[in-house]
């Protein structure tokens, strides 16, 4: 499989997402600065977590307009994964590849601890090495986490399949104590129409291999890289 990371000013977990990626693969990805203009041919395309523009005017706002943004948007016109991490999540709303807003979490305060996420759809290129209903531990770190969209939006990401991650209890119950920001219908990850397209708020990375505490992350990276092309 071969990626590219895409790393905007304020990019902080960039180097994190390249090495579960060189992990996964046995290849380094293309670092693909947010000025660049054109794209390397790639089959996935990760946008890291992080503080782009340091969060100013709203989290991941400006960097939707950054010049590589353009090429991401026609590269997933065609069909290419492209997975956004927390900031990253928060870009690919605000270019419109994906529905809806991340707003400040529910108690205003940034929260960054390891939550229970439900693994609700597991027939994903991102979830291929998870089982439906699985409940893995993954860490989060953000203060505009809250995910929100309006009633008819909500109710095609739920009847369609599109809602991948829910927090949930270590049990895999699903109660609002344990949401970590307030996300309506306790969203931690959700995919386009065409599927190709993750966003999520929790960082698998940081949590892809024993010596970080845990390997609940890996089975995204080691199934995109068997969908993808290994």
């Amino acid at each position: 499989m071969r990626a590219a990371v895409i790393v905007f000013p304020g990019s902080n977990c960039d180097r994190d997402m390249r090495v579960a990626l060189r992990q996964a693969t046995g290849r380094d990805p293309h670092m693909v600065w947010h000025r660049d203009t054109d794209l390397p041919d790639v089959d996935l395309i990760a946008l890291p977590g992080g503080f782009s523009y340091g969060d100013y005017l709203r989290c991941g706002a400006m960097a939707s307009h950054s010049p590589v943004m353009a090429e991401v948007k026609r590269a997933a016109e065609r069909g290419v994964h492209v997975l956004g991490v927390c900031n990253g999540f928060q870009v690919l709303t605000e270019a419109g590849l994906l529905p809806g807003v991340l707003m400040r979490n529910r108690d205003l305060r940034f929260v960054c601890r390891d939550v229970w996420l439900l693994v609700e759809n597991a027939e994903t290129a991102f979830t291929d090495g998870y089982e439906a209903g699985e409940v893995i531990r993954i860490p989060v770190a953000h203060h505009d986490g809250n995910y929100f969209a309006d009633e008819l939006t909500l109710r095609r990401l739920e009847d369609r399949g599109r809602i991948v991650f829910r927090y949930c209890s270590e049990m895999g119950a699903v109660a609002p104590e344990d949401n970590p920001n307030g996300s309506c219908q306790h969203i931690a990850g959700i995919v386009n129409e065409k599927g190709n397209v993750l966003g999520m708020m929790p960082h698998p990375e940081r949590l892809a291999d024993p010596l970080l505490g845990g390997a609940d992350g890996t089975p995204m990276f080691a199934g995109l890289a068997k969908i993808l092309g290994g």
